[in-house]
């Protein structure tokens, strides 16, 4: 099951279940450099949900608690829409995806198996840390996406809603706070991912 969903998001057979918040907002029209830096910046934000699939389906399939296996699926089930949207909206800029997708995804995968591993506080802890990260890094982008770009930062504030809930959600769960030296090499991790999807 998990390679055939490592499989669709790569080949972006996950349809989204939700309405596009695009959908609401006229395209604009934006100057070939605009376009440029929110195709970039939508790039990256679709990896991160290329490694949100990962990791959530590793640590589903890494822990022993049904309850919490349902939870990491659920979230998953949740972050399809926005794999679906941030890539629907590379398309519509004229951009495309990264191409080390592939390797994202098997990285972020071994990563959810191994914390799942550690324990169900720290696996929960992990994803809650994940997400604020996550939630930051998008309220970056809305600060950089171009103001008459309403589209893209329409999906942008809606992922980041999202993904603020999915962090409420593992510290209710009982996630508990990772030590300070993990959470600094989770940031210098996404900043290396994070460069690097926005060329590549």
């Amino acid at each position: 099951m998990s390679v055939g969903r490592g499989m669709a998001t790569l080949a972006s057979g996950l349809p989204a279940a939700r309405p596009n918040p695009a959908a609401a907002h006229a395209e604009a029209e934006l100057t070939p450099a605009q376009r440029a830096l929110a195709a970039a910046l939508m790039r990256v934000n679709h990896v991160g949900e290329v490694c949100a699939q990962a990791l959530y389906d590793g640590q589903a399939a890494g822990t022993r608690n049904p309850v919490l296996r349902e939870a990491f699926q659920q979230a998953a089930q949740e972050e399809i829409d926005h794999l679906a949207w941030t890539r629907e909206r590379i398309a519509e800029l004229g951009g495309r995806p990264s191409l080390l997708n592939p390797v994202w995804y098997a990285g972020a995968f071994g990563l959810g198996v191994l914390a799942s591993r550690a324990g169900d506080g720290l696996s929960l802890g992990f994803m809650a840390e994940t997400e604020r990260q996550v939630e930051r890094h998008l309220e970056s982008h809305l600060e950089r996406l171009p103001a008459e770009d309403v589209r893209s930062r329409a999906v942008v504030a809606r992922m980041k809603d999202d993904e603020a809930a999915h962090a409420r959600t593992a510290e209710s769960l009982g996630g508990v706070t990772l030590p300070a030296p993990v959470r600094a090499a989770m940031r210098v991790a996404a900043r290396v991912m994070t460069t690097t999807a926005h060329r590549i």
